[in-house]
């Protein structure tokens, strides 16, 4: 039986959640939901970072003798890569793309659980492809057309499909061609911040 949330995204998710959470903050704490088809995790305090740049951003941490504690402890590291991991581990699994937000004072990681890509809103499909681009730009690689068709578990029947997904990421400002001059069969796509 196939887990529905690998683990490591369980993991980081909470991880980042407690490492990150805001003591200053009364009434609140670190709280996990879950749903039919989702896991919400959210903790007290807005983000130290822009959450459209969570991947391949430097770490950083509001509670410093917390995050020296678990690492210690081999519960993270020190590299600021648990967000990529997260994504990485949703591509892998061809799951759809996690979510962060700010939510009144707090932060939430948004888990989804598996669905057919026929089932993802225009908004999922843009998270989706823009979170693939920073995944690809920070392996030193590009989103193309056929990247994105496996990162979605697509069959190449949808080319078509994916290229006005693309075209749409690129109109929305989340994605932007390597190249602008290249002959659109060849072409490879970046984050619109690198």
């Amino acid at each position: 039986m196939k887990k529905t949330y690998p683990t490591i995204t369980i993991h980081e998710a909470l991880a980042n959640a407690l490492i990150r959470q805001d003591f200053g903050i009364t009434g609140r704490r670190v709280t996990v939901e879950i749903f039919s088809n989702r896991i919400e995790i959210t903790n007290p305090g807005s983000p130290l970072i822009d959450t459209f740049r969570a991947i391949g951003n430097p770490p950083r941490t509001r509670n410093e003798n917390l995050a020296g504690l678990m690492r210690r402890l081999r519960i993270c590291e020190e590299m600021g890569t648990g967000w990529d991991k997260i994504v990485l581990a949703c591509e892998l699994n061809l799951l759809p793309a996690p979510r962060i937000g700010i939510y009144e004072g707090g932060t939430r990681a948004v888990l989804f659980a598996g669905k057919p890509f026929s089932g993802f809103s225009l908004e999922e499909r843009l998270r989706a492809c823009y979170l693939h681009a920073c995944i690809k730009f920070v392996q030193g690689e590009y989103l193309t057309n056929v990247s994105l068709r496996e990162r979605l578990g697509l069959p190449k029947s949808y080319s078509g499909t994916i290229s006005h997904l693309i075209k749409e990421a690129v109109d929305e400002n989340y994605i932007r061609p390597f190249d602008p001059n290249t002959a659109p069969r060849y072409m490879k796509y970046q984050p619109v911040w690198a």
